[in-house]
């Protein structure tokens, strides 16, 4: 992993989701800035692959995640939160396109202060201008807290707040990813979160855990080797007993059916046990 960009995964899922615009014209998920903010990645060979057209059902699957985190977002507003934070931002792009600045969203980044440097470097090169909405959150993990890092940024702890935290869960340890979520569900009633997560390997069946293998040691190679899985009920526990108060799991080839009900999955595509899973504190409207 290289420190002052962002990760090779998360380089990877921008360029699906702005392959999904140019081939699919962002019929699952609307971006318009998503090409912009990698023109100046066209010629790399490992992003150029988000474009093959082979490679639709893992473009479709990318955009479907993105879609199901914005459509919790909208909810968290309409329900009267409004702070919404992108932990692990990388390319997203939400911030600068905040749709509901208008009705007072505040939209937070939190990320390494290296790659944050770099990203915003690359929204002046293209020019995409940061609304006044956004604040950008540096955070060196190794040397302060989420709650110091976001505090310092202006966040307010007393009030709720959404959190998307998309293609990050896997390569935490388990105790990073509970002590996370442990702070999101210590907020007011009404905050919650959006992430993904995949299954132990051994919870596959055999054909899936050999291309699990594989995806696993490649990532290992670019220094990001998967750190945690969870299964579905062990998950659903562990938010139980943090105080989460509802949740909806589900399946990335569920998620994908949901937005595009017409589309069928390649024979071989799998998901390799991964999920998104939204989870809520309930309780008296925040408004």
């Amino acid at each position: 992993m290289q420190i002052g960009r962002p990760s090779i995964t998360a380089r990877g899922a921008a360029a699906f989701r702005a392959a999904h615009q140019e081939l699919e014209a962002g019929r699952v998920f609307y971006d318009p800035l998503a090409l912009r903010i990698l023109a100046a990645d066209a010629d790399d060979p490992v992003l150029e692959a988000a474009f093959h057209p082979e490679r639709e059902d893992v473009r479709l699957s990318v955009a479907a995640r993105a879609r199901f985190a914005e459509d919790a977002v909208a909810a968290a507003v309409a329900r009267g939160v409004r702070q919404a934070v992108a932990l692990g931002a990388g390319l997203d792009t939400f911030g600068c396109r905040n749709p509901y600045e208008a009705e007072g969203l505040r939209v937070f980044e939190v990320d390494h202060p290296a790659t944050q440097e770099w990203k915003r470097d690359r929204l002046a090169a293209a020019e995409i201008p940061v609304p006044p909405s956004l604040t950008f959150a540096p955070v060196d993990f190794e040397r302060r807290s989420l709650a110091d890092g976001l505090t310092a940024a202006g966040f307010d702890p007393a009030r709720p707040a959404f959190f998307f935290w998309l293609g990050v869960v896997p390569y935490l340890t388990h105790t990073a990813v509970l002590d996370t979520l442990g702070f999101i569900a210590a907020l007011p009633d009404g905050s919650g979160v959006v992430f993904d997560y995949g299954e132990p390997p051994d919870a596959l069946p055999p054909e899936q855990r050999a291309v699990h293998e594989a995806r696993a040691a490649w990532a290992a190679e670019a220094g990001e080797p998967f750190l945690s899985f969870f299964t579905p009920d062990e998950l659903a526990d562990e938010l139980r007993r943090l105080g989460f108060s509802a949740r909806e799991d589900i399946r990335y080839r569920d998620l994908t059916a949901r937005y595009e009900s017409g589309h069928r999955m390649a024979g071989g595509y799998a998901d390799l046990g991964a999920h998104v899973i939204h989870a809520w504190r309930r309780g008296c409207p925040v408004r």
